[in-house]
């Protein structure tokens, strides 16, 4: 009987982990029979889990309920979702915070003390700074989730930098947070291109579209494509310079929301970062404190040669 009950647990916490699974892949995990894996689904259904067959590939999925069923977390993922709670509490996401207070105080009453010893630690070390940038709507951003889950396309209104409104139609790839702002990076459909865009600038429009075969991504390093983009390729000016320090001493003083950064060994690294002026990058990359050499774009180096001229002379 209780090996029983904990395989169920163990067929639960799978069908939680992704959407789809075949029978032969849950039996493979379980080191059960697929007739087994038959048996334990009904038994899941015949406790209110709905377990819904998926056509044409004798598999199974975990359908949504009347009521919310509960989850199963091991040790690491419970403190994740307490301290995401937290954060979210802090008012990272527009209109969520009560709803975070009121998840995360239900979260704390079923968790055992070795748990609550963890997070309690995290939360007496940690202070976060006030967040006075744009937040991100959660029903935004549930909708851009479900639908890079699904692989579904999605149309939504959008409002560019300059205040241009336009409606797109993508492929959804990821959601990438900066810890400031939330972007979707995906395929534009009509400019046939990978788009990055602002989340809080994006407006989902319903039904979403049909469903699509996943492109391969355009660098496998998400995140730091998304760097390049909203830090160098938006920008009139993309300058490429060489920072005399290691990736991760430059980082210290570098978002990747204003550059994106490239180790080339253990004491040097490459830096890209874009402006619509030349004194801008020039003063940005000069005033991190950092030897370095400007490769590009041709203009910036001529205009950093006569900068120093410029600051010769007036020391001179």
């Amino acid at each position: 009987m209780w090996e029983t009950s904990a395989r169920l647990l163990r067929l639960l916490s799978l069908l939680q982990t992704r959407r789809d699974w075949s029978g032969a892949e849950l039996a493979e995990r379980l080191d059960i029979t697929p007739r087994t894996v038959r048996r334990d689904i009904e038994r899941l259904r015949a406790l209110g889990y709905p377990v819904l067959a998926t056509a044409g590939t004798a598999g199974y999925r975990l359908g949504a309920g009347a009521d919310l069923p509960p989850l199963l977390l091991d040790d690491d993922e419970a403190v994740a979702v307490a301290m995401g709670l937290r954060t979210a509490a802090g008012g990272s996401i527009t209109g969520i915070e009560e709803t975070s207070v009121r998840a995360l105080a239900k979260l704390e009453q079923v968790l055992p003390s070795r748990l609550r010893h963890r997070i309690n630690a995290l939360r007496s070390a940690t202070v976060p700074l006030a967040n006075t940038g744009p937040t991100a709507d959660p029903d935004t951003l549930t909708a851009i989730a479900a639908a890079v889950r699904d692989s579904v396309r999605l149309r939504f209104g959008y409002r560019a930098h300059d205040g241009t409104e336009t409606v797109r139609t993508t492929e959804p790839h990821r959601l990438v947070h900066t810890g400031r702002r939330w972007y979707l990076v995906g395929w534009d459909v009509d400019r046939a291109d990978w788009r990055t865009y602002r989340v809080d600038r994006l407006d989902p429009r319903t039904p979403t579209g049909p469903r699509f075969t996943p492109r391969t991504p355009p660098d496998p390093d998400i995140g730091g494509y998304t760097s390049r983009a909203i830090s160098t390729a938006a920008y009139r000016y993309q300058g490429r310079f060489t920072l005399h320090v290691s990736a991760e001493t430059a980082a210290e003083r570098i978002s990747p929301t204003t550059a994106a950064l490239e180790p080339i060994d253990e004491h040097r690294c490459t830096l890209r970062a874009g402006s619509d002026s030349l004194d801008e990058l020039a003063i940005y990359v000069a005033g991190k404190g950092f030897d370095f050499e400007v490769h590009e774009p041709p203009e910036l180096v001529d205009h950093i040669r006569a900068l120093a001229a410029r600051f010769g002379r007036a020391t001179g």
